[in-house]
């Protein structure tokens, strides 16, 4: 849009940053956030509000970090100026620097202040909770980080995909947990396998948008190692029986309650986003609905998870934690 002087409007500087952010994908560190502590809420009544809330921030802006950071190296490699597949808002980086709103400087700048916020808030909670935090954030901080960046550029390796369930999925999940008991069990891994694979399943779907572009610069990601014809095989998979058995899995062996199987209800929006996929593999904008059925399953899943086992949570006698009584009485007075 132009003034009547047909001059560029040009948007003030912080507005661009919070922008380049992609602040509409955080969803996908909430939900997993969510999903620990109303885990935790089920096994123990507790909801510590002050530490769910530094939990929630500082995983979204190692979030946002990793966004920012994917669109810093993407511009290095000649990814996104090669990239004219893209259907925004899902695939193809933000653009801010192909169209000359941000410099490269400025977007590897504002990457490193959000790693080093969320990093400062992941050292408080390491103090109040326990040193495992500390294992699982420089995990997910220099997975974020080295997703695409050189030399080791996880994504071109062929690993990127499971390294975002683990940083999306199993970590947050499990450190969230651990925020709230500062314990883990083992019933953690199990909830986290629903947001994980989800999650996978998102990056992996914008992958096939990206392809031709991916290919040119190298990026081997599994869509460009399969083609896209194979790939649809692999998101029917992530898309089915691997969230949906986790949830099954709980409530059969009696580690979560019946109300769990409520989650199962958006596979009707993941059987859009396979049928979208497998008709429309080769053709990126027509593939547009695969990409928001398959973010909408996630953040579906994750809230009616966490419903159910709020819900369940409520009035349920506290269960033993097998730990000594004073992290458990800090929380409780905390709660």
């Amino acid at each position: 849009m132009k003034n009547p002087d047909n001059a560029p409007i040009r948007r003030p500087k912080f507005v661009l940053l919070l922008q380049e952010l992609r602040a509409p994908f955080f969803t996908g560190s909430v939900v997993p956030i969510l999903v620990g502590t109303s885990l935790a809420y089920y096994h123990t009544s507790i909801w510590n509000w002050p530490l769910f809330l530094l939990a929630l921030v500082g995983i979204v802006l190692i979030h946002a970090g990793a966004n920012v950071a994917n669109d810093y190296f993407d511009h290095l490699s000649g990814n996104d100026a090669a990239n004219r597949d893209f259907v925004r808002p899902f695939t193809g980086g933000s653009r801010m620097i192909q169209n000359n709103l941000l410099s490269p400087r400025e977007v590897l700048a504002l990457s490193l202040a959000c790693f080093a916020m969320g990093s400062a808030i992941g050292i408080y909670l390491v103090m109040k909770a326990g040193w495992l935090l500390l294992a699982l954030g420089v995990i997910g901080v220099l997975g974020g980080f080295f997703y695409t960046a050189p030399p080791i550029s996880l994504v071109s390796r062929g690993i990127g995909e499971f390294v975002i369930g683990i940083n999306f999925g199993g970590l947050p999940v499990i450190g969230a947990y651990y925020v709230q008991t500062q314990v883990v069990r083992w019933e953690t891994v199990l909830f986290s396998l629903p947001v994980a694979f989800l999650i996978a399943a998102i990056l992996f779907i914008n992958q096939f948008q990206d392809y031709e572009a991916d290919k040119a610069v190298g990026k081997r990601n599994w869509v460009v190692r399969l083609g896209r014809r194979k790939s649809a095989w692999v998101l029917a998979i992530l898309m089915s029986v691997c969230w949906m058995l986790p949830i099954v899995a709980a409530v059969v062996f009696k580690v979560g309650p019946v109300l769990c199987l409520i989650a199962l209800i958006p596979v009707l929006a993941a059987f859009k986003a396979i049928r979208t996929a497998f008709r429309h593999y080769d053709h990126p904008r027509h593939l547009a609905p695969a990409n928001a059925m398959t973010i909408i399953s996630h953040l579906a899943v994750g809230l009616l998870l966490s419903i159910s086992l709020i819900v369940c949570g409520w009035g349920k006698t506290k269960e033993p934690l097998g730990i000594e009584s004073d992290p458990v009485q800090s929380s409780e007075s905390r709660h």
